[in-house]
């Protein structure tokens, strides 16, 4: 299971508002420009994060985008299902309805499949935004984290 641009392109949407969380809006040109994000697939990323319910916005000339929930309350796993569906480590038939695989009922991989989605879940689901903006704030501190997102 690869995340997406998009899905990624989402987080580090939600990680910069994260940022700012408790200190009013941020414009979509600025979270653009922050998290390299392009212009116009942001706006398309935001419109359905304020759908899903992660994000609100203001109007306005003082207007922006702000986190409709705290960041301590958004995990990836849950930004992950919303964009891109279930978590799974590998796109296997078997789940699939109608699909007449020789293997069904016997395939040995079905279990590790299973595993590998159990830990992929344990992280995402484990990480909040809030999370993220602290490690941020130790790398920035020269705390020797490091950690892509």
């Amino acid at each position: 299971m690869w995340v997406t641009q998009k899905c990624q392109y989402a987080l580090r949407a939600l990680f910069e508002l994260a940022k700012h969380e408790g200190r009013g809006v941020v414009r979509a040109a600025d979270i653009a420009a922050n998290q390299a994000i392009p212009k116009r697939f942001l706006e398309v990323i935001l419109h359905q994060l304020r759908q899903g319910g992660f994000v609100d916005s203001q109007r306005g000339k003082e207007g922006g985008f702000f986190l409709s929930r705290s960041a301590s309350g958004i995990t990836v796993g849950e930004l992950i299902r919303f964009i891109d569906g279930p978590i799974n480590p590998v796109d296997c038939q078997l789940e699939k309805p109608h699909f007449d695989c020789t293997l069904k009922g016997s395939c040995v991989f079905i279990g590790l499949w299973d595993e590998a989605r159990q830990a992929l879940e344990r992280v995402y689901d484990t990480k909040t935004l809030k999370d993220l903006v602290e490690r941020e704030q130790h790398m920035l501190a020269g705390e020797g984290m490091s950690y892509c997102i």
